[in-house]
């Protein structure tokens, strides 16, 4: 039985179908304030050499941040089990904070959307590493026989600034539109997972430019995700559908 506010057996009852435009934008945009939010308690407690709990706060938010791109995702599934993996991703830790390993594959020279794919691979070590990181930077643990870790003798300086640092990179995002949403399954949708999503991108870095949803020219979006472009491909007029 649930009570008035969808509660079932004491924990709310997780939705898992498809959303609408505006839906999906308030829960882009819900995530991001949260992941704000988790940032600025993960700054405060830096601050006061509390390392271990801002390190796991700034992972949240990092995982808060991760479900943007995620909900990007979920709008373009039509089938009922595509929108049940999707909405698996959404909830599953490691799908989420895949991204926190971007500032270093940018600082090792990746520039283009290829060389980023290890981003989205839900399954690789970085992954694996802040999830650790986020529990052991709340919790006591046996690793090994007869070693406890705390979180104090485990969670440093050096690492809490790194992560609160890469947190703060990723929450720093203005606020989703439903038009943007809605530019985003015009051009994706048609092309979803197929080898002309590149393409897509593109239609629609260059739609969001032109209504002024983006800061971003679509010359600099071509160079991105295809490298070394021709000087029409740098013009601001849209490539042909």
């Amino acid at each position: 039985m649930k009570n008035r506010h969808g509660v079932k057996h004491g924990r709310p009852e997780e939705y898992r179908g498809p959303l609408t435009l505006a839906e999906a934008a308030a829960g882009m945009n819900a995530a991001l304030r949260n992941a704000q939010l988790l940032l600025a308690d993960a700054k405060l407690l830096l601050n006061a050499e509390r390392y271990p709990t801002a390190t796991a706060l700034a992972a949240l938010s990092i995982e808060e941040s991760g479900k943007v791109s995620i909900l990007r995702g979920l709008v373009l599934e039509t089938t009922p089990d595509g929108l049940r993996k999707q909405w698996g991703r959404y909830r599953d830790h490691r799908s989420k904070n895949g991204a926190w390993i971007m500032p270093d594959l940018v600082a090792k020279g990746a520039r283009l959307l290829h060389e980023l794919s290890e981003v989205v691979n839900r399954d690789g070590e970085h992954t694996a590493i802040l999830n650790t990181v986020k529990q052991i930077g709340f919790y006591t643990d046996c690793y090994t026989k007869g070693y406890w870790s705390e979180p104090e003798k485990v969670i440093e300086v050096g690492l809490a600034r790194s992560v609160v640092q890469i947190a703060e990179i990723m929450a720093a995002k203005e606020t989703v539109t439903e038009r943007e949403i809605e530019l985003w399954v015009e051009f994706l949708g048609p092309v979803w997972r197929t080898p002309e999503m590149p393409f897509a991108l593109l239609r629609w870095a260059t739609a969001m430019h032109t209504e002024g949803l983006s800061t971003i020219s679509p010359g600099r979006y071509a160079q991105f995700v295809f490298g070394e472009v021709t000087a029409a491909d740098r013009s601001s007029e849209p490539p042909e559908a």
